[in-house]
């Protein structure tokens, strides 16, 4: 989930144009507070985003000034040791929760939790981490509105809170979330204009969910991108077990119910991590990395030709259907990310059992 993303020509919950310059021009200087990393993306100047979803905000801290990382050989054979020992804990108390990649200069940024429920955030630089403290920084925030309650829990009483902001991208002036809200229709998709005001545009979201049978208004997005699809710019965004779904930028009006169109089931028992969109010889590919199978292949131009909608259960256990992709000899890919224009980063389980951060190029597309 996470790049500097096309400008989108569109009227999308309208948003006003910034002049570059003042981008920053309402930052402060200080502690902003964060209770939680759950996702984080990069806008333009080097602003990095995270969303807070313990605190329900998403608060934007200025890395512009950043000095760029010496990373000639990016391989790091064990994140977890080096979280360890930064940390002072045991693999087993800490989680790294999203990686992100700062399309300005290529720097690379891990967040990770403690058990405690502490966040950190981390830089790649010259084959190990460096801490990246967020208690004295140039930030601003906005408080996310009508997020999922505190102590609302799933049918197997987990905590859904987690859940209120589960991923963000910045486009067209605007910083979109996708998560749970405390309404009817608790998928909600969200558009917070930038730099910061009150304004906040929402949509409910409704998904046929073809591993289940049936429309769905409560699954959250997992993770999301924006693209154009066939000249328009569209959502493509994944949910859990596991369908592949578009929506049209133009239709998440203010305020509206919008149902997307599936288009894709890519097997249950399954959990989406993180998607990007690649290049090569003129042609776009999408890479999405999951819980419990391989890393996927797209063709963009497939989903093109897609004209339907899956709207009839998928009646195997674990079968798929709708638009076609490849399983990459990648597994155990829990992070990903676009580096640049020929290469992507991604964080893999090996079969040695350790968390290895790693490299590879569009060659697989």
């Amino acid at each position: 989930m996470k790049k500097l993303l096309l400008t989108l020509i569109i009227g999308l919950l309208c948003a006003p144009i910034f002049a570059n310059n003042s981008l920053t021009a309402d930052f402060t200087s200080g502690n902003p507070e964060i209770g939680s990393i759950n996702a984080m993306t990069f806008g333009p100047q080097g602003i990095l985003f995270l969303g807070d979803s313990k605190n329900s905000q998403i608060v934007a801290v200025d890395l512009s000034a950043a000095t760029k990382a010496t990373n000639e050989k990016l391989y790091i054979k064990d994140i977890e040791a080096l979280l360890g020992e930064l940390l002072g804990a045991d693999s087993d108390q800490l989680q790294i929760i999203d990686m992100v990649v700062n399309p300005v200069n290529q720097n690379i940024y891990i967040g990770a939790q403690h058990s405690s429920g502490k966040s950190f955030l981390f830089l790649v630089n010259n084959g190990t981490l460096e801490n990246v403290p967020l208690t004295s920084v140039s930030f601003s925030k906005v408080d996310v509105a009508n997020v999922v309650s505190e102590d609302a829990k799933d049918r197997r009483g987990r905590s859904l809170r987690k859940l209120a902001i589960t991923d963000i991208q910045f486009a067209d002036n605007q910083i979109m979330v996708s998560g749970l809200n405390n309404a009817e229709f608790a998928s909600t998709f969200r558009a917070i204009p930038f730099p910061f005001t009150k304004t906040q545009n929402d949509s409910s979201l409704e998904i046929y969910h073809a591993a289940h049978g049936k429309f769905e208004t409560h699954a959250p997005i997992k993770t999301f991108m924006t693209t154009t699809i066939n000249n328009e710019p569209h959502i493509i965004a994944s949910y859990t077990c596991t369908p592949l779904v578009v929506f049209p930028l133009k239709s998440l009006t203010p305020g509206s119910h919008t149902k997307g169109r599936t288009v894709a089931e890519l097997g249950n028992w399954n959990t989406p991590l993180d998607i990007i969109e690649m290049t090569k010889d003129g042609k776009r590919y999408i890479l999405m990395a999951n819980t419990n199978r391989a890393l996927m292949k797209f063709k963009v131009a497939d989903i093109e030709s897609f004209k339907t909608s899956l709207t009839t259960r998928v009646e195997e256990r674990a079968d798929t259907e709708g638009v076609d992709f490849i399983n990459l000899p990648f597994v155990n890919v829990q992070q990903l990310d676009k580096l640049d224009d020929a290469n992507f980063v991604f964080i893999q389980r090996e079969a040695n059992g350790k968390l290895a951060l790693k490299t590879s190029s569009n060659r697989w597309l």
